[in-house]
Order: structure tokens, then sequence, then C-alpha cells
């Protein structure tokens, strides 16, 4: 099963929170994880706020940016090209979308994912309404791995 992962959803591998067991779930069912492009930049994103925040340590930062560098490694990347700019914008025309949740729900389009998981509603309902099979997990809860 090729599965195409939202930041969102993705961060839940790498921090304990509601849905993290669902996202362990479906990873395991996986053949193929796909990321876009901008996952990696999001992914340091959330862990410099934990970091700021004080719900991880500095070594603890580290830790997660390594793991997911190393995960990623074997991912399939989306790549931002011309095509899923104008997916993209198709999206923000549609749905109530933020600029980067509609450029990875783009991604998806582009591929053609088995399956888009996200804990963003709005950009499930918006991958629903464009025919991807969705998992929804929960937003982001308080406690972390």
């Amino acid at each position: 099963m090729r599965v195409f992962l939202d930041t969102s959803a993705l961060v839940k591998r790498y921090v304990d929170e509601p849905g993290s067991d669902t996202i362990a779930a479906v990873l395991a069912e996986a053949d193929r994880l796909i990321v876009s492009a901008l996952t990696l930049p999001e992914c340091v994103s959330a862990f410099r706020r934990l970091a700021r925040e004080g719900h991880v340590t500095s070594e603890q930062y580290e830790r997660l940016k390594a793991i997911v560098l190393l995960d990623l490694s074997d991912a399939v990347v989306c790549h931002v090209v011309p095509e899923v700019i104008d997916l993209a914008i198709d999206c923000l025309e549609q749905y109530p979308l933020r600029t980067l949740d509609a450029m990875q729900l783009a991604g998806a389009r582009a591929v053609k994912p088995d399956l888009f998981v996200t804990s963003d509603r709005r950009q499930a309902h918006a991958a629903r309404s464009e025919g991807l099979e969705v998992v929804e997990v929960p937003s982001r809860g308080s406690s972390h791995k």
C-alpha cells in the first residue's frame, strides 16, 4: 500500500500524542511512504516549536531531527513542480485550506496514493472530496516521547 502522510500525521510517528497508534498501524501496512518535499522542513518546525515550548529538550530535538532525516531517506518525495503548484491553487480555490496544507494535498493528488493520512479536518474533507481514501487521526495532544 502506497501511503502519503501529511506532516501533521507524520509527526505523530515521533511524538506520542493522540493518533500515534493509528500512524504506527498504518505504517506497518505500508509498502511505500510518500511525503511532500515540504515535510522535512515542516517536521523540523514542529520539533523546534516543541523545544521552544519546553516539551522536549535540545537533545531530544536533535534526536527527533536525526530520526526523521533517516526515516525520510527511504521515502518517496513528491517535489514542488508546476503540476503540484497548479493543483495547490485549485485546492485553495475550492477548499478553506492553508497554503502548506493545500501544497501537501496537491502532492497527494499528483502521486495518487492508496491512502492519504492527516490530522487536519479541513484537509481530510478536501482530500475525500478529491476522491482520495483518507485516514484522519486526532489532532495534536500534549504528551511527548
